[in-house]
């Protein structure tokens, strides 16, 4: 009887086991998905934002709109990971944007965007599985 009272606590002690290494191991696959998806659609964003700068248009305010975009992911992806080079890449592409946002501000209707590109590059390579 203490045999099997042992067998079934140690079956149970190993299912419980497998169940938190599964569930710790989706955890960082999901994790693992949504720095690709928000990388992704920082990528869509910085690309707004290139369009918008090369045009020089008059009309200023789509370049804002693509600064507000990559905010708002900045924003997700920065309240979801403890990765050092991720949480790195995203503090660049922070001080970025609001280089660019100021030079906008000041009136500049082509502002450099090279280090909002560069950070963005660099978050898509953190986040590539």
């Amino acid at each position: 009887m203490a045999s099997r009272r042992h067998q079934r606590l140690a079956l149970a002690t190993a299912a419980a086991l497998l169940t938190l290494t599964t569930a710790a191991g989706c955890a960082g696959l999901d994790k693992a998905l949504d720095c690709v998806r928000t990388a992704d659609a920082i990528a869509t964003s910085v690309g707004n934002l290139q369009r918008a700068v090369s045009s020089a248009s008059e009309d200023i305010t789509q370049a804002s709109e693509a600064l507000d975009e990559i905010d708002r992911e900045l924003k997700n992806l920065g309240d979801t990971t403890d990765d050092a080079d991720l949480s790195k890449a995203v503090d660049d592409l922070k001080a970025g944007v609001a280089n660019v946002r100021e030079s906008i501000e000041k009136g500049d209707a082509t502002p450099d965007i090279t280090p909002v590109t560069d950070a963005a590059g660099e978050i898509g390579k953190v986040c590539t599985p």
